[in-house]
């Protein structure tokens, strides 16, 4: 089954929430997505009809493997993302926010070569030093 792009934005920003205060709940997935708590509810029903989430009776949600999963697999890519933009000279929000636009849609194959490029940018800042450009 595919699942759409909002519900990927739903389980990312979940693993956002779950790694920042150590929980997940609805008003925080609200406040992070910008979207209503009618919105979260209606979201938060379908992924747990659809076995990517659980739900405590307190409110609290624990992403299940499957959801953590593709969770995972999307911050990556927007982490990926945002780092690549930058290191082309964009400014972080303006890099984020065009990382949540792409994230959804690159190909595996180019993903894997966008984050091995990036790997051997960050390999390229860490070993190579910068060139002495004062006596030139």
């Amino acid at each position: 089954m595919k699942i759409m792009k909002s519900a990927e934005d739903y389980l990312e920003a979940m693993l956002m929430m779950r790694e920042k205060h150590g929980y997940i709940r609805s008003v925080d997935i609200a406040g992070q997505l910008g979207v209503s708590k009618p919105s979260v509810s209606y979201a938060t029903k379908r992924l747990r009809e659809n076995g990517y989430i659980d739900m405590a009776e307190d409110g609290r949600i624990t992403l299940l493997p499957q959801g953590l999963e593709i969770a995972q697999r999307i911050y990556e890519r927007h982490m990926v993302l945002t780092r690549l933009f930058m290191d082309l000279g964009v400014d972080e929000k303006t890099a984020a926010d065009d990382a949540c636009k792409v994230e959804h849609d690159l190909s595996e194959t180019t993903f894997a070569a966008i984050k091995a490029h990036t790997q051997r940018l960050a390999g390229c800042r860490t070993a190579c030093p910068e060139k002495d450009t004062q006596g030139e």
